[in-house]
């Protein structure tokens, strides 16, 4: 039987971390009674740097059933880093691991088809949602335009897919090996390679609290998606160049004959126009360079990523 770690990062949970623990428990408990988990299975809940009492609470499980787990970073990280640190925490201690959010969401029973179908051999099981009805028209139709978007310029995603996924260790150890600073997790999975499989299941609303991703996040998120898989905005930059060089010549021409044919009209709209406009490209063209130099900034300089402050974990007799 495999040993599970379900890796929950947190920031702020504090209203929502009882039930899903219950929840995540009963999953546990489940497949441990049906024979398809080991009883040594655990849950990793990881602490983004919250604010509230959400590691207290971490801690208040922990002493009551050492199923759960604690991991807290030294200060909010961001949502990836902080899976990506729980992540590497388990990858010596399971054989299986699954990446949840805490807001329950995402479909807790879908949990027991993921194990199924590693059993068949799949070393990665996306969580796919079956639809985007519960969203709000906004938010439906700007994730199909970043996920078209993002087909587009060519980086390979998995379509209403998030971080709710189940790796072997194989698939783990390989995730591992990506060491870039900029995280986009859900766009370094399909590069990993292995079988894969998918799950589908109903999304439901936040069971309580307020998102922790609002549009400026959720903007950031995207545009760190885009630039940390494609250079395609560079080539269209060098596009735009090249359309921008044939009309000057375009209208170069235009000038030379209205010139010789005395009829030269004064044009100080159009002029200041295309001032404007191509002053607007330039500047436009200047922050999509500055992107990616800012990101090999990031990178060259090689920061670890967090720092673990306190572990909770099972027969752990040095917690931090």
């Amino acid at each position: 039987m495999v040993k599970l770690a379900i890796v929950v990062p947190c920031y702020n949970e504090e209203e929502v971390l009882n039930e899903t623990s219950k929840r995540l428990l009963s999953v546990i408990d489940k497949l441990v009674h049906n024979n398809k988990i080991s009883p040594e299975s655990y849950i990793l809940f990881v602490n983004d740097g919250s604010k509230d009492n959400t590691w207290m609470i971490i801690s208040e499980l922990h002493e009551l059933n050492d199923t759960f787990c604690g991991l807290s970073v030294s200060r909010n990280v961001g949502h990836q880093k902080a899976l990506l640190a729980g992540l590497e925490f388990v990858s010596d201690k399971c054989d299986v691991a699954i990446s949840i959010d805490a807001d329950l969401q995402d479909d807790v029973n879908a949990i027991e088809e993921m194990i199924d179908k590693h059993a068949q051999g799949n070393d990665i099981v996306y969580g796919v949602r079956s639809s985007r009805e519960k969203d709000s028209f906004f938010k439906k139709h700007t994730a199909l335009v970043f996920y078209k978007l993002m087909s587009a310029l060519g980086v390979e995603t998995v379509y209403n897919h998030a971080d709710f996924r189940l790796m072997s260790s194989r698939a783990l150890n390989a995730l591992l090996e990506y060491k870039e600073r900029n995280l986009f997790l859900r766009g370094i999975m399909p590069l990993i390679g292995y079988q894969t499989d998918k799950v589908y299941y109903k999304r439901d609303a936040r069971f309580a609290g307020t998102s922790k991703y609002p549009f400026n996040k959720m903007l950031s998120f995207a545009i760190n998606g885009i630039t940390s898989f494609s250079v395609k905005p560079l080539r269209i930059i060098s596009l735009v160049g090249v359309i921008s060089l044939i009309i000057s010549l375009i209208s170069l021409i235009y000038i030379l004959i209205s010139y010789f044919s005395g009829n030269i009209i004064q044009g100080w709209s159009s002029m200041m126009a295309s001032i404007w406009f191509i002053g607007s490209l330039i500047i436009i063209s200047l922050g999509v360079i500055g992107e990616y130099v800012g990101k090999i900034y990031i990178e060259v300089k090689e920061r670890p990523l967090f720092n673990i402050e306190k572990t909770l974990f099972k027969d752990d007799k040095t917690k931090l």
